[in-house]
């Protein structure tokens, strides 16, 4: 599937982000491995990839959890407890921001913004 994705895209350069896209949907997340079967195929340094699937929030190099857990860290969240929150949710669940609970149910990640201030945080 990631070889026809590849191919779709005549193996084309600006092409990275989709085919990241696809492995991480075929994967889950992106292996080392992965990235440089993509790197080698689309004929980019292994720089250039990573470079970019960890420059989009959206990639993931580890498992994530059945469901995820957003906490906004922006100033206005911050100031009205985010840090707290996001105390508690790790101490509950056993594990920290960015990481997956021992049962594989919840990932735990911040962001700066999620535009939704009135609900903070």
């Amino acid at each position: 599937m990631l070889d026809a994705c590849m191919k779709r895209h005549r193996f084309a350069p600006d092409a990275l982000i989709e085919v990241l896209h696809t492995a991480q949907e075929l994967f889950g997340f992106l292996q080392n491995d992965i990235l440089h079967y993509v790197a080698h195929g689309l004929k980019l340094p292994p720089s250039r990839v990573y470079g970019v699937a960890t420059f989009y929030h959206f990639f993931s190099f580890a498992p994530k959890g059945k469901h995820t857990c957003v906490v906004c860290t922006g100033t206005a969240c911050y100031v009205k407890g985010a840090d707290a929150l996001l105390s508690a949710i790790e101490r509950d669940l056993g594990t920290t921001e960015g990481k997956t609970s021992a049962d594989g149910q919840v990932s735990i990640m911040t962001a700066r913004c999620l535009g939704a201030c009135g609900w903070r945080p």
